[in-house]
């Protein structure tokens, strides 16, 4: 389903043209992409790429799915919170008195 109007065309960003003129011609494994809002093109199938979240750049394997869809949506700009269940409880700001 296409975010965009018709009449507008499709958004491509012209360092992802470049990259993907590059690529074809010297067939290269890994490239970094450090623009999260270009959608993902059909030449970058069955490749891999590094996709930067704003710290570090994070490896992702371009499948057929994937085609389409923004580039930054592989690449998770947040931690994930993980609640530990069961592990021993420390004793924090207990008996230090209020603030």
């Amino acid at each position: 389903m296409p975010r965009r109007s018709i009449w507008k065309g499709s958004f491509v960003d012209a360092l992802l043209l470049k990259m993907r003129r590059v690529i074809n011609r010297e067939g290269e494994s890994c490239r970094k992409i450090w623009s999260r809002r270009p959608p993902i093109p059909p030449e970058l199938v069955d490749r891999s790429v590094q996709i930067y979240n704003g710290k570090t750049p994070v490896r992702c394997k371009i499948t057929e799915g994937k085609v389409g869809h923004k580039s930054g949506e592989f690449a998770f700009a947040r931690k994930r919170h993980i609640k530990i269940y069961g592990a021993p409880r420390t004793e924090g700001r207990r008996g230090k008195g209020r603030r």
